[in-house]
């Protein structure tokens, strides 16, 4: 009977280990836009336009704005460990530039070489004109606001005493 109850225990403990070990796992995700491969190279300069493309690969991810007209599919896969950010570990960014007539002028291609990490300054932000300290910031403009011939409100400006410089 006392091998019965081993055998037991370590049933009992096998969904806990596994409930731990789960915690150790990375979450994959994929974000944007499905790459398909034949679709993509479907697509040729000087023969397409935008409606062909966009009945091949659907409406882009984002489109530009200023400069050349190009249309942007973007695919990203992250992974993310516990209590983490997601990272991007593969990425594939297509690139589809049009003539002023709308018709395809070239395809590009590239990947992770595009990807940047952004480490922002967690001390200050730097800013134009002058550091203060939190008082000079709390009481540095006691006085100054309704002050006679300071600012232009109706206390009596320079030009005159009334509301409306009279």
């Amino acid at each position: 009977m006392q091998g019965f109850g081993r055998m037991m225990r370590a049933a009992a403990a096998v969904p806990v280990v596994l409930a731990l070990l789960g915690g150790c796992s990375s979450i994959r995700d994929h974000r944007g836009y499905l790459v398909d491969t034949a679709l993509i190279e479907s697509v040729e300069p000087g023969v397409d336009n935008r409606l062909s493309v966009e009945r091949a690969l659907g409406r882009p991810t984002f489109v530009s704005l200023f400069g050349e007209p190009s249309w942007y599919y973007i695919s990203t896969d992250t992974r993310q460990a516990a209590f983490t950010n997601p990272r991007p570990y593969q990425q594939q960014i297509l690139r589809v530039r049009f003539d002023p007539a709308g018709n395809v002028v070239a395809v590009d291609r590239s990947g992770m070489e595009k990807v940047v990490r952004l480490d922002p300054d967690g001390g200050k932000t730097p800013t134009l004109g002058r550091n203060r300290s939190f008082l000079e910031d709390l009481f540095g403009n006691i006085g100054t606001v309704g002050a006679p011939g300071v600012g232009g409100g109706q206390g009596g400006g320079p030009q005159g005493g009334g509301p409306n410089g009279s």
